[in-house]
This record gives structure tokens, C-alpha cells and sequence, in this order.
């Protein structure tokens, strides 16, 4: 019997710890270098960024789930 092989973890960005510029950075960094497939988690503190990234991903067709757990958000999506 074959045994499926079980996909990779998801891939977490934690974009909430002091940063020398924008949450964005990374969070976009991480999309673009992201490999088709690929599932991503982008935690954020900031909801200004939050709002932005969500925009970036409606704007390129990206379908994402947002999750909220106190002081954190996080976006989980497939590359």
C-alpha cells in the first residue's frame, strides 16, 4: 500500500516584533519568494498592515482565511 506523502508544513512569517520598517516588508517578501502551493501564515500586530496586505491579496486573486487570537492576526493562505 502506498502511503501519501504528507505535504510540507505551513510556512509562518512573524512580522510582529520590532521592525526597522513596515510589517509589509517581510509579509511581501515572503509571497513573492513563496513556491506554488505553498502554504503561508503571516502573523501581524498592526492593523493597518493587516488591511493592506488583505487588499494586496484580493487585488491578485489570492484566496486567504483570517484568523484572530487576542493582540494577533494572522492571514494562512496557498501560494
Amino acid at each position: 500500500m502506498r502511503k501519501t506523502p504528507m505535504p510540507p508544513p505551513m510556512k509562518t512569517i512573524d512580522t510582529r516584533g520590532p521592525l526597522p520598517y513596515s510589517p509589509l516588508v517581510p509579509a511581501v517578501e515572503a509571497i513573492c519568494q513563496a513556491r506554488p502551493g505553498e502554504e503561508i501564515e503571516i502573523l501581524l500586530g498592526d492593523l493597518a498592515a493587516f488591511n493592506d496586505l488583505k487588499e494586496y491579496l484580493v487585488e491578485r486573486g489570492i484566496g486567504f482565511r483570517e484568523v484572530y487570537d487576542e493582540d494577533v492576526m494572522a492571514l494562512e493562505f496557498v501560494r
